[in-house]
């Protein structure tokens, strides 16, 4: 089976129409044929198809927009958790307030590159190891902190806020893995050159029906489905999960120290 997201969006939008306009001819060319030897019309049948064309991009898009809500939420989860222990660990005594603070900046500067490498795998094992390496340090320096002062509440509050760092790394990478299934974008696609096929032979049948509408439906559905696919990649295309919580937490980070 293709796996579409190893595929760009122009290429499978290009592929799309031009598979569009092939199954609309090839409709058009069974239902002259047809016409010829009396069939019969097949409006109701056409009508049902498009129907379930018209479910499965609803239910597709539905899918999308819960993913990317998902990722959206999970940078904002992160970005509240950087600050959250970024802002307790102020109130650690020294050294491990600047310990804290410093490893907190390179840990969030190496999460704002972590939805582009997305789709590296080389790329993402190394920014994965390397956060995973900093939250080690964090862990180890609270560690630490907790043996040599275990009855300060700060202490406390801060591994509370560390914890849930922790456990935002895990979050925010699954959001980024969670994609639309690919099986259900490959049906997507097939119900759609059916659909545009039996509108085309529904032309056929009816010589009186002009086609550029039918042309015009078949760009439509090529478009909303490149908005499916679109909306499905963290990493490319036009439409972006903002990174705004992220850089403006990096930017509170530099100034906290100063």
């Amino acid at each position: 089976m293709i796996d579409l997201s190893a595929v760009s969006l122009p290429v499978i939008f290009a592929a799309s129409l031009i598979g569009m306009l092939l199954c609309l001819e090839i409709g058009c060319l069974l239902g002259r044929r047809a016409r010829r030897l009396g069939g019969d019309n097949i409006s109701t049948l056409e009508a049902a198809v498009l129907g379930l064309l018209a479910l499965m991009i609803g239910f597709s898009v539905s899918i999308s927009v819960t993913r990317f809500d998902t990722r959206r939420d999970a940078i904002l989860d992160e970005a509240n958790a950087i600050g959250t222990a970024a802002l307790r660990g102020t109130l650690l005594p020294a050294p491990h307030d600047a310990t804290n603070l410093h490893l907190l900046r390179a840990y969030t500067d190496l999460r704002l590159t972590l939805t582009a490498a997305i789709d590296h795998p080389a790329e993402m094992a190394r920014i994965i190891d390397a956060s995973n390496a900093l939250l080690t340090e964090l862990w180890a320096d609270a560690k630490t902190l907790a043996a040599t002062h275990p009855a300060v509440v700060p202490t406390g509050l801060y591994i509370e806020s560390l914890n849930a760092l922790i456990d935002m790394q895990e979050k925010r990478l699954s959001a980024l893995r969670s994609r639309v299934p690919n099986i259900v974008l490959v049906a997507l696609y097939g119900i759609a050159f059916v659909a545009i096929g039996f509108v085309g032979y529904g032309l056929g049948l009816e010589p009186h029906r002009r086609r550029s509408p039918a042309y015009m439906m078949g760009l439509l559905i090529a478009a909303v489905l490149l908005l499916i696919l679109d909306m499905d990649r963290p990493s490319t295309g036009f439409i972006h999960v903002s990174q705004r919580p992220l850089i403006d937490t990096a930017a509170s980070l530099r100034s906290l120290g100063n």
